[in-house]
């Protein structure tokens, strides 16, 4: 038995190789071969031994050979439990302007929204024309209406959160898209966005799919960890933490293929 150098769990020969030839297909990008990977790691075990574990490693599906000279490259399923063993960390505060550059660095898109405490203080009827809607640490103008301001004041008290979601259930669409139209001026960021885009037309993602994504609203729909097709191609992951930057709470959605090296990326922006 072997000791991972990442934790204090023991593993076997089979999954400490595969461990070191993921790694060693992240840092390389490319198909790694049996004394390839030995040398890269200074790995006691001959040539030959590595190949036959590489061989079941094979059967099981978590290495692929597309020559029978060439080296071995992990699958999409070995990608996905390496990354969900490896990037299961808390994330306390960011450096954005080492974010800004090492999304770019690493090829990788990240949406950054703020995680507003808002809620609806008061609402004021200016002349039966507008209403002025003062939340925490924003206000909007709507366009007067008595339905609407009935409405709005069963509101009062309620978050930023809640209201967007009720205005649009019962048809606000004023109120909502001044709402959004705020937030996301203000507490909203993309970085690298060019990474999600090629994503996009890549995989010909559809209007309101890309919307979600470039207004910021995929980040009302997921929560703290890692996400796969349920929300991305077979072959991409997105990763979604709580944080803080500049001391403020913040939501991050980091996508992009599974074989970016996220573990350099998180070491490069983060305080553990």
């Amino acid at each position: 038995m072997l000791k991972n150098k990442i934790g204090c769990k023991m593993i076997n020969k089979k999954e400490f190789l595969l461990q070191s030839i993921i790694k060693a297909y992240i840092e390389h990008c490319e198909p790694i071969g049996s004394t390839q990977l030995k040398s890269m790691y200074d790995i006691t075990y001959s040539p030959a031994t590595i190949r036959g574990y590489f061989k079941k490693l094979g059967e099981e599906g978590f290495l692929a050979q597309e020559h029978i000279s060439s080296g071995r490259t992990p699958t999409t399923e070995a990608l996905k439990q390496y990354w969900l063993t490896k990037l299961n960390f808390k994330i306390e505060d960011i450096n954005l302007p080492a974010l800004q550059y090492f999304a770019s660095q690493v090829e990788v898109s990240v949406f950054i929204k703020k995680e507003k405490s808002d809620v609806l203080n008061d609402i004021i009827n200016v002349d039966n024309k507008y209403m002025i809607l003062e939340f925490t640490s924003f206000a909007i103008t709507v366009k007067f209406s008595d339905a609407l301001y009935r409405f709005l004041q069963d509101m009062v008290g309620i978050s930023t959160k809640d209201i967007l979601k009720i205005s649009k259930d019962v048809g606000a669409y004023e109120v909502h898209d001044a709402i959004m139209q705020t937030i996301q001026n203000s507490d909203f960021e993309i970085f690298n966005y060019k990474e999600f885009l090629n994503l996009a037309l890549n995989y010909n993602f559809d209007e309101l799919t890309i919307n979600s994504f470039l207004k910021g609203e995929i980040l009302d729909r997921v929560d703290e960890g890692l996400y796969f097709e349920e929300l991305l191609p077979d072959d991409y992951i997105g990763i979604c933490h709580y944080c803080k930057v500049n001391n403020e709470d913040v939501k991050m959605l980091v996508i992009g293929e599974l074989p970016k090296n996220y573990e350099y990326f998180y070491k490069k922006i983060t305080t553990f």
